[in-house]
């Protein structure tokens, strides 16, 4: 008997590495998943410019970048966006600005498909082999309503659709939906998953759906590499009781030359 109704996820087409360079944009969900891939010794840069809820703002971000990323994660977080009515311009970010300065608009399936190929298209300028992720946040806003949040996911989904089958077989290995959205709505699907306010995800399901990404996505290299780093993160992260004893100095030396050690397995592993 079974309990649950498992999301297929396919093999990804390409790997990511131990130690990739990684670009994580969007909302704040793409804050959670990107600190995990730092924790894990990911070469993460995660929203730089600030979280980035709607497509326009996750292109912004991606107009500033002047340093070229093996892998990037856009993270889809709602559909609305606030016009600064002086400039006519999406801004990012209302900085607790008066709300009468600013109109709120809903991005069409095309806005949004459009805003994503942009980025994907810079993203390509920087680096043509940079690998292409996409994914919508499972966050819901309350703020809208629930059924309008989830007309604002739909149009997410939809530019997301559009997007990759409009290229077609072009990017078809370099461009791809991660089902971030299904997972917690569809596999997970209870509030125990979802942390106090009961509108974000909880610790838990945030790690869940980090070991489906790592399953989908990483190489038999980069799941040895964890298997190896997963103690020394643990060890380093040991608060002792008494930090100056000679047990936990000799226990501290051995974990830096295990670091060492891994460190000159795997070159690119950061400090």
């Amino acid at each position: 008997m079974q309990f649950t109704t498992p999301v297929a996820i396919p093999r990804a087409p390409f790997t990511i590495a131990p130690c990739e360079q990684m670009l994580f944009v969007g909302s704040c969900f793409a804050d959670s998943i990107g600190s995990r891939a730092k924790q894990e010794k990911f070469r993460a840069v995660v929203n730089p410019y600030g979280v980035m809820y709607n497509p326009a703002s996750i292109l912004h971000t991606i107009q500033k970048l002047v340093t070229p990323v093996q892998t990037a994660i856009l993270t889809l977080g709602t559909n609305h966006v606030y016009i600064l009515k002086e400039t006519g311009e999406i801004v990012d970010n209302c900085q607790k600005r008066p709300q009468r300065l600013f109109e709120e608009r809903e991005l069409t399936v095309d806005e949004c498909a459009d805003y994503l190929r942009q980025s994907v298209t810079l993203l390509r300028a920087l680096n043509p082999a940079v690998r292409v992720i996409l994914t919508v946040s499972p966050i819901r806003y309350r703020k809208y309503g629930f059924h309008e949040s989830q007309l604002s996911k739909a149009t997410l989904l939809l530019a997301v659709r559009k997007v990759i089958s409009d290229w077609g077989t072009e990017l078809q290995y370099s461009l791809q939906y991660f089902p971030s959205y299904e997972i917690v709505l569809d596999e997970l699907r209870d509030y125990r998953f979802y942390a106090p306010d009961m509108l974000h995800p909880s610790e838990q399901a945030v790690e869940y759906i980090w070991q489906r990404f790592g399953d989908t996505y990483f190489s038999p290299d980069t799941h040895e590499f964890l298997r190896q780093w997963k103690p020394l993160r643990e060890a380093l992260a040991h608060r002792p009781f008494n930090p100056d004893s000679p047990e936990y100095q000799a226990f501290l030396a051995k974990t830096r030359q295990q670091l060492q050690e891994l460190k000159h397995r795997y070159p690119d592993l950061p400090e």
